[in-house]
């Protein structure tokens, strides 16, 4: 027997509000049955692993223990790290190499942070990493 991943859950304060960032990240919609005010809110990706985001009343204290890594579906890394810095993400660690390998890690509006990968097309001309 086995599990597969059903959703991610996020806690926050303002569920439709993180999952409006969320869209905009994924380019996916936030579910036509939530409004703003809701306790939860999803997001659907195209994997068939959904966002769940979960109002709680308390504020988010320490790093994440589980955090996503996106990798951008076209164009490079680092392009897809300024669309996120525009849309309302913050930088966390700089974790780029002056060889083009590693990582951004990113937080969003609500602190919970997520890492940035190399494209796939960029991980081809490349180190590995």
């Amino acid at each position: 027997m086995t599990s597969f991943v059903q959703n991610v859950a996020f806690d926050c304060a303002d569920a439709y509000a993180l999952a409006q960032f969320w869209s905009k990240v994924t380019g996916r919609p936030v579910s036509d049955e939530d409004r703003p005010g809701d306790p939860e809110a999803l997001v659907s990706l195209s994997s068939g692993v959904d966002l769940v985001f979960c109002q709680v009343p308390e504020g988010k204290s320490v790093k994440n223990r589980v955090h996503v890594c996106l990798r951008p579906d076209e164009g490079p890394r680092d392009a897809e790290v300024e669309r996120l810095l525009g849309i309302g993400a913050t930088l966390v660690s700089d974790k780029r190499n002056p060889d083009g390998t590693g990582w951004a890690v990113l937080a969003d509006p609500e602190g919970n942070e997520f890492c940035v990968l190399r494209s796939l097309a960029e991980v081809a001309e490349g180190p590995e990493n």
